[in-house]
């Protein structure tokens, strides 16, 4: 199967799959796919034989497709560029605060919790983990996805301010995260030399050089689609800046989802005009809307379709069922302690903790860091683990959110 192929086979499956939830199931949107997506292929193996070209195809198609590459280098920046395009910046800049803490102090107290916890966790299944790699998964798993928060929370009844928190600290956490990531990665591995200080470098550069060139760049397109009134043109302007801003940010070594989430801020808070018809504001609302719904069908059915090349998954099921508890309370603990600490976090109210929690949802980013991962006698354990955390992340956490914040609210309320 040619790529060409396979992206025509997984267009259409997303297309089928969306029109049956659309139609028939009625699950929130990406929730629905991920679940037909599951079903369908637990069909596929059940009935075996039978249907095995169309279990042929779907392996295909996973095997065609690189995961990892193609979120990571090619889908994330469009994702991250349309969320943070229609994020409210006047918003993020009174939450700031407990955005910043959340996003930096609260991944790395999760990595730390998730990584001790799994260390004894495996060693008492009798499969233990070099602490290190749990400290590896850690920090690949704690950053929350800012493509699944987003797509849940367009369902959920969440107090607007909360809704700003969790959404601003999916959208920057990701370069603490990133930096955890490469940096464990080069602990882990005995034939490359580690220093603090290169790990501090690596931050600044990654972190600091992302958010300057994606506010470079973005004020750059802003000045050229300020002056545009052509539909076609504004469009054009805004895939241009963001294709080559992530080829720039990857030229330069700098964080592209930051430079992303930078450039879609300020052309979001910038441009003026939203309501009326005409404006670039409108084109590029409506337009970046769509593909970011296209785009998240299309990634949660990538999702879904991993099970077919994760043989592997059934050896270590029960072992991922019990880090998905681990996850949720390393999530509950790394809010709560700055919390403790006199962050503050702005005076959460009560209950506001069970939200943060519950909402801090993983996705795809965090399976294709994982498949990333270079063979080791470990990998295997952790992919498998990784992906029982976002499957309940997304189908659990996310279809029992909305039963979450109204319980919070009659509480407060009485």
């Amino acid at each position: 199967m040619d790529i060409f192929t396979a992206a025509s086979a997984l267009v259409g499956i997303s297309a089928l799959l969306s029109y049956v939830n659309a139609r028939f199931v009625r699950l929130p949107g990406t929730i629905g796919v991920v679940v037909l997506t599951l079903v369908l292929i637990v069909l596929v193996l059940i009935v075996g034989n039978v249907s095995s070209g169309f279990a042929r195809m779907l392996i295909g198609i996973t095997e065609q497709i690189d995961f990892s590459k193609t979120l990571l280098d090619v889908m994330l920046g469009f994702l991250l560029f349309a969320a943070a395009l229609h994020f409210d910046l006047d918003d993020l800049k009174q939450q700031f605060r407990p955005v910043l803490i959340l996003s930096t102090v609260g991944v790395l107290f999760s990595t730390a919790l998730f990584g001790i916890g799994f260390y004894f966790l495996t060693n008492a299944f009798g499969f233990p983990v070099p602490l290190v790699y749990c400290f590896l998964f850690g920090a690949l798993i704690s950053p929350t996805d800012p493509v699944a928060v987003g797509a849940v929370l367009k369902d959920s009844p969440i107090p607007r301010r909360l809704e700003t928190i969790i959404t601003g600290e999916s959208l920057f956490n990701d370069g603490v995260g990133l930096v955890l990531f490469i940096s464990l990665q080069e602990v882990a591995d005995p034939s490359v030399n580690f220093f603090l200080s290169d790990a501090i470098l690596l931050f600044c550069r990654e972190v600091f050089g992302g958010i300057s060139i994606g506010l470079l760049m973005g004020f750059v397109a802003y000045r050229l689609i300020k002056v545009s009134d052509d539909f076609h043109t504004v469009v054009l302007l805004s895939l241009a800046l963001v294709m080559i801003l992530s080829v720039v940010a990857n030229a330069l070594h700098v964080s592209v989802p930051l430079a992303e989430v930078s450039a879609g801020l300020l052309l979001g808070s910038r441009l003026p005009g939203a309501d009326k018809i005409n404006s670039p504001k409108f084109y590029l609302d409506r337009f970046w809307h769509l593909i970011d719904e296209i785009l998240n069908t299309i990634l949660f059915v990538m999702i879904g379709l991993q099970i077919v090349v994760l043989p592997f998954l059934n050896n270590y099921l029960l072992i991922g069922l019990a880090t998905v508890v681990l996850a949720i309370v390393a999530r509950s603990l790394s809010i709560l302690l700055p919390y403790l600490l006199q962050f503050q976090l702005s005076r959460l109210k009560p209950g506001s903790l069970r939200i943060l929690t519950w909402a801090g949802l993983r996705g795809g980013i965090s399976v294709a860091l994982a498949l990333s991962l270079p063979d080791s006698p470990y990998r295997e354990l952790i992919l498998a683990s990784c992906y029982c955390i976002v499957i309940f992340s997304i189908i659990g956490q996310g279809l029992t959110l909305k039963k979450v914040v109204n319980s919070v609210a009659k509480k407060q309320a009485s």
